[in-house]
């Protein structure tokens, strides 16, 4: 991890977003969007995350992203404003380095300084390895919903966690 820098997220960054994002959107459960996201779209989103919800990637020493973070609002209604609701995607090929973990950090620090109250996580039931490092990560299994989604032709069930900041 010492040649992996976490910044915040530039347009120049949403290419490898998209494409670190899509490649879970076609081949896993972890995303429940079921065709890839466009540019346009991704560009959208980019841009309705403003300081309160950044985006943040983890780059190598040769500026490749590796992965990426975000803090989202959890609901619109106003008095969730200080809940928010993480992600993190790293690149299939970036796996297992601790990526994932030093991003999940870096948002729980910026969560906290940005005066979240607590960060709320909505995990594929199947995805072991993301609960495992959430939980890993201080958060505690709040939830769970049977058969909300329904992808690759089956139903699929989410655990949600929750970290208290």
């Amino acid at each position: 991890m010492s040649d992996v820098t976490i910044r915040l997220a530039e347009a120049l960054d949403l290419g490898a977003i998209n494409e670190i994002y899509n490649h879970y959107v076609i081949c896993s459960t972890c995303t429940y969007q079921t065709e890839p996201e466009t540019m346009e779209a991704r560009r959208a989103w980019f841009d309705s995350h403003a300081e309160k919800h950044p985006v943040t990637v983890a780059v190598d020493g040769g500026g490749r992203v590796l992965g990426w973070g975000s803090l989202s609002a959890f609901h619109k209604r106003a008095a969730y404003s200080r809940t928010v609701e993480n992600s993190v995607y790293v690149h299939p090929e970036a796996q297992r380095r601790g990526i994932g973990r030093a991003l999940l950090a870096d948002l729980m620090e910026r969560a906290s300084a940005l005066g979240h109250h607590t960060i709320i996580a909505g995990i594929d039931a199947e995805q072991e390895a993301s609960v495992g490092l959430h939980a890993a990560m201080g958060f505690e299994r709040v939830g769970f919903l049977r058969e909300v989604g329904f992808k690759f032709g089956r139903w699929l069930h989410v655990i949600y966690m929750q970290r208290m900041l």
